[in-house]
């Protein structure tokens, strides 16, 4: 499963080996600075937008990779119908990443600690 950790002003995205290769992705950094909106959704799959490019999409099963849509690019890890974490980035490669996390209320609160006041409701 995707973890999440901070370093810093650094949100460090690790994937499990089988993560990088099904999805085409890579362990990611985002500075702190850049996060603009972090909100936890019920479903982490059906949260999901856009077309997959490239990566795995299982539909209600496994979605992982590159989700291209109008309004930029998301960087998705998330199964079944868990809640998944979506952070919303600015001046970034992607424009959000959907991510199925552990505890995923536990993780949000701790980024909406470390945030700019910008990424706090």
């Amino acid at each position: 499963m995707t973890t999440i950790t901070l370093h810093d002003d650094v949100l460090d995205v690790t994937f499990t080996t089988r993560e990088k290769i099904a999805g085409l992705v890579r362990d990611q950094q985002v500075p702190l600075a850049s996060v603009r909106q972090i909100e936890v959704v019920p479903d982490g799959a059906a949260a999901a937008r856009g077309i997959r490019s490239p990566g795995l999409g299982l539909p209600r099963i496994r979605l992982i990779g590159t989700w291209r849509s109008r309004t930029g690019r998301s960087l998705v890890a998330v199964h079944g119908r868990r809640p998944a974490l979506r952070v919303t980035l600015a001046g970034e490669r992607w424009s959000d990443l959907l991510l199925a996390v552990e505890d995923t209320d536990a993780v949000a609160a701790r980024l909406r600690a470390a945030a700019p006041d910008s990424a706090r409701p």
